[in-house]
Order: C-alpha cells, then sequence, then structure tokens
C-alpha cells in the first residue's frame, strides 16, 4: 500500500484554506497557532512543496498549495462519502436553505431533479421568510440571497450578473410606446422589490428622465408576486432580465431597450466553518459546478 499523508495533517490544511484564516482553523481544531502550524509543516514535509506563505499570522496558498488542495479536496469529500455510507446506516443528511421564493422557483427546483440522483439522502428544508442573510449559521446553514454584496464576514459565492429591466404588460407597453415619455411616465405605478431598492434609480438614470416622479411606487415582498401583479396590469414591475426571460409568461413586455447594468446579484452565502458540513458541501459544489 502506498504511504499516506497524515490526515491531521491534511485536515488542518484544508480547514485553513476552507476558513480562510489559520486562526480561525486553529479554533475550529481546538489546537493553539503552533500546533495548526506544526500539522500544515508535518503536510510540507510530506510532499517536500512550500503549500501556505507566512506573512506574520496570515497564510497564503502558493500556486503549489493551490493545486495540492485542487487535486486533494474532492478526494477527501469521496473519502469522507465513502465512510458515511459505512457507518451511518442511510441516515438522512438534511440542509436548512434560505432561498428566495422566485430563485427557487425559477432556478432551484427545475434543477433539484439532478441533486436528488446524485446525492438520494440529502434532504432540503426551504425557508423564504425574509432577512435571511442575518439568520444564516443561526437557524439557516446556508442561504441563496440577492444582494448588492454579502457581509464581508460570510463565506459567498456570486451566481449571475444582471441587467435591469422595465416589465410590465403587453398592453402597457403598447399605451407607452418604444420611447420614454416623463408624462405618460409619471402617470404609471411602479412595482418595486423591498430588495431591489437601487435598481428603480438605475434604471430611471437609463432613461434620460431621472427626476421624473411615479403616480405611486407599489413595494413588494415577493418576486413571484411581482411579475404577476405587471402581468395583470397593475403597473412597470422594475427586475432583472433573467427573471423576465425565466418567466415565460407571454403577457409580459419589456419596456424600451435600455443596457442597464443591477446593483444587485444572486449569492450563495454560509459561514465559513459551515463548509464543513457535508451537506452544506454536496450542495455548495453541486450548485456551483451546476452552475444554477
Amino acid at each position: 500500500m502506498r504511504r499516506l499523508p497524515p490526515l491531521r495533517a491534511l485536515e488542518a490544511f484544508v480547514r485553513v484554506v476552507r476558513l480562510g484564516s489559520a486562526k480561525a482553523a486553529a479554533n475550529e481544531l481546538g489546537l493553539s497557532p503552533s500546533a495548526l502550524s506544526r500539522r500544515v509543516q508535518a503536510l510540507e514535509d510530506f510532499t517536500g512543496k512550500k503549500l501556505f506563505v507566512r506573512q506574520h499570522q496570515a497564510m497564503r496558498l502558493t500556486d503549489d498549495g493551490q493545486a495540492f488542495y485542487d487535486a486533494v479536496s474532492p478526494k477527501l469529500e469521496e473519502l469522507a462519502e465513502a465512510v458515511e455510507g459505512q457507518v451511518d446506516n442511510g441516515l438522512v443528511l438534511r440542509l436548512h436553505l434560505g432561498v428566495p421564493s422566485l430563485f427557487g422557483g425559477q432556478r432551484l427546483f427545475p434543477r433539484l431533479p439532478e441533486l436528488r440522483n446524485l446525492h438520494p439522502r440529502l434532504h432540503i428544508d426551504i425557508d423564504t421568510s425574509p432577512h435571511q442573510e442575518t439568520r444564516v449559521g443561526d437557524s439557516l446553514d446556508a442561504a441563496i440571497i440577492i444582494s448588492a454584496g454579502p457581509e464581508p464576514s460570510l463565506y459567498s459565492v456570486r451566481l449571475d450578473h444582471n441587467r435591469v429591466y422595465a416589465i410590465t404588460s403587453k398592453t402597457v407597453a403598447a399605451e407607452l410606446g418604444p420611447v420614454p415619455d416623463r408624462a405618460k411616465l409619471s402617470r404609471q405605478t411602479f412595482l418595486i422589490h423591498h430588495d431591489l431598492p437601487d435598481s428603480f434609480v438605475a434604471w430611471k438614470a437609463a432613461t434620460g428622465l431621472g427626476d421624473f416622479t411615479p403616480v405611486a411606487i407599489d413595494h413588494y415582498d415577493s418576486g413571484q408576486l411581482l411579475l404577476e401583479a405587471a402581468a395583470n396590469g397593475l403597473g412597470i414591475a422594475i427586475m432583472h432580465d433573467d427573471h423576465f426571460k425565466r418567466s415565460g409568461d407571454d403577457r409580459l413586455a419589456r419596456l424600451y431597450d435600455f443596457e442597464v447594468e443591477s446593483p444587485y446579484s444572486y449569492w450563495f452565502v454560509c459561514r465559513p466553518r459551515a463548509l464543513d458540513s457535508r451537506p452544506v458541501r454536496l450542495f455548495h459544489d453541486w450548485m456551483v459546478k451546476a452552475g444554477v
């Protein structure tokens, strides 16, 4: 049998990389900083490569370190899955996930059968209530949020880049015409999601009528209801191009033809230490690879 690297040293190495901090890794493992350093040094001695550049208390991956992590991390996941398969007798893996309802309906649920086929023991409790970012690490293991940028203390992956669309019914779009008209727009009701207030500011600036004031602004906390309101002629919804394209609703029309970069994106977020949780890691790796 080939000689294996010290598993405790591998564990220390992986935790430093995933948590982004030697101090956090030492705390997670219940080690002193010097003990953690010795474990990493043991792995470097085994591989014959310098895996980190040490700068005061910081540890930054070298190119060799990144290559080693990329090669070893998936194998460790396979080992963990193999061991769990022999030990837990088929127990369910449970993930508590926060998801905006529109993202869930348009993007996540159509792809979840793929995840179920890959990991049949992984089950997900879905939470669509508001303020999910603040509950990550408490009542939620992880969340998908729409944000200009997540809290820096969270581990995050940006899932998309978007443009701002004004979406309304085909009837309203025909009445307003192809060119922005201040008088006509001022008589309209605009529909704004609570999580996307700056999208309206960006869209107004792009029309060249940035100081116009509509007759009313109605606020929603549900993207699905926002699209439904627009489709029924209740106003002009300011949303993302992806929301419009994925809706497949032939009652809807895009108003005007402006290229407006959105201040917001969807993000996957969790606490850094949560990546050591098998349910979080399985979902994260699948989502990133699948491009959900």
